[in-house]
C-alpha cells in the first residue's frame, strides 16, 4: 500500500486571522468552502457538522495545512498545547530567515515561548505561540545561509 501524508488539520478560532498569519509567512491559499451534511458527519465523526475550511499550501508544494472554524457544534476552547503534553502539538517550517518569521509573527501578535536556540551551530530553532494557541516551530539551517553566501 503507498502511502503519503497529505496535510495537517488544525481547528482555529478565527479562521481569516489564522489564514492571514500563515499567507504572510508564504503559505497559499489553494481553496476555502464552508462544508456540511451527513458526508462531514460521518467523516469527522461529529453530528450536524458545520465548518469553514481553508485548505494552504507551503511555497515548494509538498507541505499542507486545513484550516477549519467550527460553526457547530460549538468549538471548545481548551488551555494551549505545551511542547510537552501527549499528542500533536505543532506545525514545523524550515525557513531561510529565522528573524524573518519572527518579525511577521510578532505582526499578528505572536511570539517565541521563549527565544531562539542555537543548535550547535547548525540550526536557529524556536517556538512561537500562533493563532488559536497553535505552537509554530522555525528551524533555520545555518549551513544553507554559509552555501548561499560562498556562492
Amino acid at each position: 500500500m503507498a502511502i503519503r501524508l497529505d496535510n495537517v488539520g488544525i481547528a482555529v478560532r478565527d479562521l481569516d486571522a489564522t489564514i492571514a498569519f500563515f499567507t504572510d509567512l508564504g503559505l497559499t491559499v489553494v481553496g476555502r468552502d464552508t462544508v456540511s451534511g451527513e458526508w462531514t458527519d460521518t467523516a469527522v465523526g461529529l453530528d450536524g457538522n458545520h465548518a469553514k475550511i481553508a485548505m494552504l499550501q507551503t511555497p515548494d508544494g509538498h507541505g499542507r495545512i486545513e484550516l477549519f472554524e467550527y460553526i457547530h457544534p460549538d468549538a471548545i476552547e481548551t488551555e494551549p498545547t505545551l511542547p510537552n503534553e501527549i499528542g500533536m502539538h505543532r506545525v514545523a517550517f524550515a525557513v531561510d530567515d529565522i528573524d524573518e518569521a519572527l518579525a511577521i509573527a510578532a505582526k499578528h501578535g505572536c511570539h517565541p515561548l521563549r527565544g531562539v536556540a542555537d543548535y550547535e551551530g547548525v540550526y536557529k530553532l524556536t517556538y512561537v505561540r500562533g493563532p488559536s494557541g497553535i505552537i509554530v516551530m522555525f528551524a533555520e539551517d545555518l549551513r544553507r545561509r554559509g552555501a548561499s553566501a560562498e556562492s
